[in-house]
């Protein structure tokens, strides 16, 4: 029943997680460490637990990885996901269990095979999206088949946005994630199914091409498509499907908006600008910007066919794109340039509430009838410590590490929680922390 669980990774999204394995550490025994290249951000959420231990780790140090590794018997990464490949290899090795929130990618999935004839547990896509939109998925598409329904269509739109009263800029949106990952979204190819049409929209259309949706007592948000919809037919047993769309939401005019950043060439992570440190973000916009007469602004909003004054170039201005203030950073992309002001005008304050919101949609026929099941899950953080989105990402990782320690779970190998014996446990507990999903039938 004891267990070390070794946390790699203190950043915005682990204080749930944190809090929670130390809370339950007492009952099951468990000793849990808390890894990070900065220290006292490990030891500020761990805060002297006398189960808890706070440790310094560069991710890069093989050896010291693996000795961390071989010390736990269940390990979460919250790293970067290009980082969790080596982790779960570490994991293969030394015979661990592996959890992480993160998309599974098909190197993760090669590993399989390993962890199966280890007898090892890897759970990925184990946070909120990707995570609870799988559960919360499958539930409602096991209850809609067991009434004898053919299901025709499935829509899942996810967000983690700021809460109405605290929505305080033009764009609509504050950090509640990794930063980098919000700047880097979308890029590559996304596709999906659309009356048994395969869709492509490649990066530089992506957020041009919006769908709304109405959340109730929330009001409208636009969703545009995430990655590819198309990899969750075969989990969710869907194979035959004629319609599967997995998208983010917004609020109204973050994407437009975000189109004219990509159109510019800000969110580009290729090349680095040399001397970036002594220019300004006004030279900076000047030299992505055509020659010819007029400001800047005024040829940033020709080439993107907007009013110089209109709400997407307002947003632009609000951002500080064309003040002649120093960027101060060395060599950099434009992505990092980006991301660096990003970081500073869509802090939370610490006052501030975040908001999940997450829409299912589920399209099927039964006695030669139509019918939508709508299901909804919205929930506000307390402050900028205690998010929303650090309670749906890391309290599922937490529960799932319990029912390991417990020996609850029999699925070996790499998995994403599509399966009754993760998912049932886990929402039922989510319950405790809050967690509610409404649903709704209506007839089409």
């Amino acid at each position: 029943m004891s267990a070390r669980i070794l946390i790699i990774g203190a950043g915005r999204s682990s204080n749930a997680l944190i809090n929670y394995a130390l809370s339950q550490s007492e009952q099951f025994g468990w000793h849990v460490t808390v890894a990070d290249a900065d220290p006292a951000a490990a030891a500020a959420k761990v805060k002297d637990h006398p189960r808890g231990k706070a440790v310094w780790l560069d991710v890069n140090k093989v050896n010291d990885r693996r000795e961390l590794i071989e010390r736990a018997d269940i390990v979460v990464s919250l790293l970067p996901a290009h980082l969790h490949l080596e982790v779960a290899q570490d994991c293969i090795r030394l015979k661990k269990h592996l959890v992480t929130a993160s998309y599974v990618s098909q190197e993760l999935y090669r590993l399989g095979d390993e962890a199966r004839n280890r007898e090892l547990i890897f759970m990925g896509e184990m946070g909120l999206d990707p995570g609870i939109d799988h559960m919360t998925a499958m539930q409602r598409i096991n209850a809609i088949r067991e009434t004898g329904a053919t299901i025709t269509a499935f829509r899942s739109f996810t967000g983690g946005l700021v809460a109405p009263e605290n929505n305080d800029n033009p764009w609509g949106y504050k950090f509640t994630w990794n930063p980098r990952n919000v700047v880097l979204a979308g890029q590559g190819t996304a596709q999906y199914l659309q009356d048994g049409k395969l869709k492509f929209l490649p990066y530089q259309r992506l957020f041009r091409n919006t769908w709304d949706i109405d959340i109730p007592g929330l009001g409208k948000f636009e969703a545009y498509a995430n990655r590819d919809s198309l990899l969750y037919r075969k989990q969710y047993g869907l194979d035959e499907i004629p319609t599967i769309l997995r998208g983010t939401l917004r609020y109204p005019g973050f994407a437009e908006s975000w189109a004219a950043l990509v159109r510019i060439g800000l969110t580009n992570a290729d090349f680095p600008i040399l001397d970036s440190i002594k220019i300004t973000y006004h030279e900076l916009m000047e030299a992505l910007a055509p020659s010819g007469p007029g400001s800047v602004k005024d040829r940033i909003a020709q080439m993107l066919k907007l009013e110089a004054n209109g709400e997407v170039m307002n947003r632009l201005t609000w951002l500080g794109l064309f003040r002649k203030k120093r960027i101060k950073l060395r060599d950099a992309t434009p992505a990092l340039i980006l991301e660096k002001l990003l970081l500073d005008k869509w802090k939370l304050d610490p006052k501030d509430k975040d908001l999940i919101v997450m829409q299912h949609q589920i399209d099927y026929e039964l006695d030669g009838k139509q019918y939508r099941d709508v299901s909804n899950l919205t929930m506000k953080g307390k402050n900028a410590e205690d998010t929303a989105m650090s309670r749906l990402v890391g309290l599922p990782m937490g529960i799932f590490v319990r029912l390991i320690s417990e020996g609850k779970i029999k699925a070996t190998g790499v998995h994403i929680p599509t399966m009754k014996e993760v998912y049932e446990p886990v929402l039922e507990e989510m319950k405790e922390y809050g967690m509610e999903l409404t649903h709704e039938t209506v007839n089409l």
